[in-house]
């Protein structure tokens, strides 16, 4: 790994609409920096998940984003202050709009959690290696 380049990214942000979008640009960037390229799909699709639950379940929309080199891989991070925790939706009916995200999130990772804050709030995080 190239040592000149940092070894993680953290922003806080309140979301929208429209900010998966910008934040997978910061996503394409950071594994093309860290010559991860082949992870941009799984790395971006986990990202869009997460940012859509707080826009949907955060009543002030307010996160922190981190997103961390692993040397097999990357660790990314969505924290908040809601203590609501997400759940998998075991049965949606086919014509549901919603409730897939975390299903989706099982699927290209290879693992991920939920761990409450300190103070109230959680953590949702995934790898990708």
């Amino acid at each position: 790994m190239n040592e000149h380049i940092p070894p993680g990214y953290a922003m806080h942000l309140t979301v929208g609409e429209h900010s998966a979008r910008h934040i997978r640009r910061i996503v394409r960037s950071l594994l093309a920096d860290w010559e991860m390229p082949e992870l941009y799909d799984a790395v971006a699709l986990g990202v869009t998940e997460l940012v859509a639950n707080v826009v949907r379940h955060v009543p002030d929309r307010r996160c922190r984003l981190l997103l961390l080199r692993r040397e097999a891989g990357v660790r990314v991070e969505v924290a908040d202050r809601c203590a609501e925790v997400p759940c998998v939706e075991r049965r949606l009916p086919l014509d549901s709009e919603g409730g897939r995200g975390l299903v989706l999130l099982s699927a290209v990772a290879e693992k991920w959690g939920v761990d409450r804050r300190e103070g109230g709030g959680k953590t949702v995080w995934f790898e990708c290696g």
